[in-house]
């Protein structure tokens, strides 16, 4: 009853176009063994999914390199297994990887045989594990699984939208700016969807912590 209620929350949240830009306490104490923030002050820590990508992944990694900070990448295994070089370009930078599944699996529409099979295959290849779930959506069986074997699930406090196409890249970096706090783990995507947004935001998010004197740091 509590899995089909939280469910309801987040698709009618969904339905509003609200993405749940920002986690609420809500789903922080209902998946409390998921790590959504951290209490850092003056810093905040940037992720990127769905990556690699030939052509977006190294226009991010030479910003961070520009303003000399790390983040975190939540690889694909496919797009690994196709860029083997771009995946090596984020490790040799000196950023932190992590595991997405294989093909960008949602765990609420998979049976949990597979979807683990999915992390592990993309595991092999990443061998990292720090996972964060594609949509944020996986069962508490596979989440429990999981941790039992040493994973660390990653959410996020804050969600830029680069991903929807529907929102203007002036309207992206509006809705992170007015919602960034301290401690944030905070999520874009190195994905052809979110390109046109992920390009007009990304340099403005790094431009505003260095005005503000935040640390970007990686997980």
């Amino acid at each position: 009853m509590q899995i089909n209620v939280l469910r309801f929350f987040i698709y009618f949240c969904h339905s509003m176009r609200s993405y749940l830009f920002r986690s609420n306490a809500f789903m922080q104490q209902f998946w409390s063994s998921y790590y959504w923030k951290t209490r850092e002050k003056a810093a905040v820590h940037l992720t990127f999914d769905d990556g690699p990508h030939p052509v977006i992944t190294p226009f991010v990694l030479d910003l961070l390199k520009k303003y000399d900070v790390r983040a975190t990448f939540f690889c694909i295994g496919n797009n690994v297994a196709r860029y083997p070089e771009v995946y090596q370009s984020i490790i040799d930078a000196g950023h932190t990887i992590g595991n997405h599944t294989y093909d960008h699996k949602n765990g609420w529409k998979t049976p949990d045989s597979l979807y683990i099979r999915n992390v592990l295959k993309a595991e092999a290849l990443i061998g990292s594990r720090l996972f964060r779930p594609p949509y944020g959506r996986i069962r508490n069986k596979q989440a429990r699984y999981l941790i039992k074997r040493g994973y660390k699930i990653v959410m996020w406090s804050l969600l830029t939208g680069d991903f929807d196409r529907n929102l203007s890249p002036e309207s992206c970096w509006n809705h992170t700016v007015t919602r960034l706090k301290e401690g944030d783990i905070i999520v874009f995507h190195d994905s052809e969807k979110a390109w046109d947004r992920l390009e007009y935001a990304l340099p403005r998010l790094l431009a505003y912590c260095r005005q503000k004197k935040w640390d970007i740091r990686s997980l």
